[in-house]
């Protein structure tokens, strides 16, 4: 069922010898993170670019005025998990034939998410290719530069044993795990984006075009008073890879799957397409976008400070030993 995971980690590995060619001495991470980062005197600068099968659901509404603020998100949120400040964004937009209106839209929703990310829009490029594309699609892309001095840079190396997991929810599917959503609602279940559906309160369409939450305000305040040990984003891979990527090779994270509730869009896509529990989790967020690793005694005060943000977070669980046959993530 993941098997484009599982591509996507066999290309990334086999990249890696090949990209490092042009690794100069101011690089300092290898491909396969949340993003890149390079040193410059005592910052180093982190960014990553984004797209998203998303933009499927975008055609099928021919509503492009939210898009662009998951494309923020992706960048974004992978760069704030390193505590970098975002700085700014470029966009790219190309099509088979650039329509000014729809161009305009995306270009808006970029500029809503750049707001809420505290990060400027620089510039972008579009591009016509007729000969690509079919007729109305459009692909977009983004890449964003953070920054963040060496001392600050959150890395999880010190998270330890007996920290805990706060885990703040998504604002549903986000823009991950699409292409099995295709396959779920439009292929096996034959569904069109305008049909309702009781579960979810709204369309289909509104449903899986609910833009990607961006993570900025979270991390700062919380960070004003606390100390976070790591910050995970789970995007892609869902909570099997992105948690695992920050964890020390001594620790695991114990996740206690009761301690929130599935959003009923997840419970739908499970049910509808067979799907088995791990699959899940290794696909989706399920419900939580973001996870924090903090000390236990302040799990409490964290939580009251993020309801009185308004947002709403869970205690899903914490960190223990793990052996050398244990995988990096448990669920319980």
């Amino acid at each position: 069922m993941n098997q484009e995971i599982d591509a996507g980690n066999r290309l990334v590995d086999l990249l890696k010898p090949i990209v490092s060619k042009s690794k100069q001495p101011e690089v300092i991470t290898d491909i396969g993170g949340f993003a890149g980062l390079f040193a410059l005197n005592r910052y180093k600068f982190s960014f990553i670019d984004s797209m998203s099968a998303k933009l499927k659901i975008a055609f099928m509404l021919d509503k492009y005025d939210t898009i662009g603020i998951d494309l923020v998100a992706m960048c974004i949120n992978d760069i704030i998990v390193q505590r970098a400040t975002p700085l700014f964004m470029f966009d790219y937009i190309s099509a088979d034939k650039l329509d000014v209106n729809r161009v305009r839209d995306i270009v808006a929703g970029i500029v809503s998410g750049c707001l809420e990310a505290k990060c400027a829009l620089l510039g972008g490029e579009t591009a016509e290719m007729a000969s690509f594309f079919s007729d109305e699609e459009y692909d977009i892309a983004g890449f964003a530069v953070g920054i963040v001095d060496n001392a600050d840079m959150l890395d999880g190396l010190e998270i330890a044993v007996g920290h805990q997991l706060i885990g703040v929810v998504s604002t549903g599917l986000h823009s991950n795990g699409y292409s099995l959503v295709h396959k779920v609602f439009f292929d096996t279940l034959k569904m069109t984006v305008d049909q309702y559906i009781d579960d979810f309160g709204r369309t289909l369409g509104e449903e899986l075009l609910e833009p990607t939450r961006i993570y900025t305000r979270v991390i700062t305040d919380i960070e004003r008073d606390y100390r976070l040990y790591g910050i995970s984003h789970i995007a892609g891979g869902g909570m099997f890879d992105n948690i695992s990527r920050i964890l020390p090779k001594r620790c695991k994270a114990v996740i206690r799957r009761s301690s929130w509730t599935v959003p009923p869009v997840f419970n739908y896509i499970q049910k509808a397409g067979g799907i088995s529990d791990r699959e899940m989790f290794r696909t989706f967020n399920n419900g939580i976008g973001l996870v924090m690793v903090v000390k236990e005694e302040e799990v409490d005060e964290i939580l009251l400070r993020l309801k009185a943000m308004h947002e709403t977070a869970f205690h899903i669980g914490s960190i223990e030993s793990r052996n050398d046959n244990e995988e990096a993530v448990e669920f319980i």
